[in-house]
């Protein structure tokens, strides 16, 4: 079957800033722990909410090999050889 790939990059950096009398370290990484524990798993839960209410298109998460905390790449798919399934508007 033909494929076609596009590449979408949505990049997040994570910063924190602190005091000048700060020695580092001090926090162990707290900020950074929230993201992965908070932040990060309801980004991605709505992500993956708002892909699923497309008619069409199916995603689900790929690993090229890097850990969870560095990269998530999500596919998102269309297959034309599928019919789309109906669905009723609100």
């Amino acid at each position: 079957m033909y494929q076609e790939e596009k590449t979408f990059t949505l990049r997040f950096s994570l910063e924190a800033s602190f005091p000048d009398e700060y020695e580092g370290d001090e926090d162990q990484l707290a900020w950074a722990r929230e993201w992965e524990s908070h932040m990060k798993p309801q980004v991605l839960k709505q992500v993956f909410e708002s892909l699923r209410q497309q008619p069409g298109w199916s995603s689900h998460v790929r690993n090229r090999g890097l850990s969870a905390t560095d990269e998530i790449e999500i596919v998102v798919a269309r297959d034309f050889g599928k019919p789309v399934p109906f669905t009723l508007s609100s």
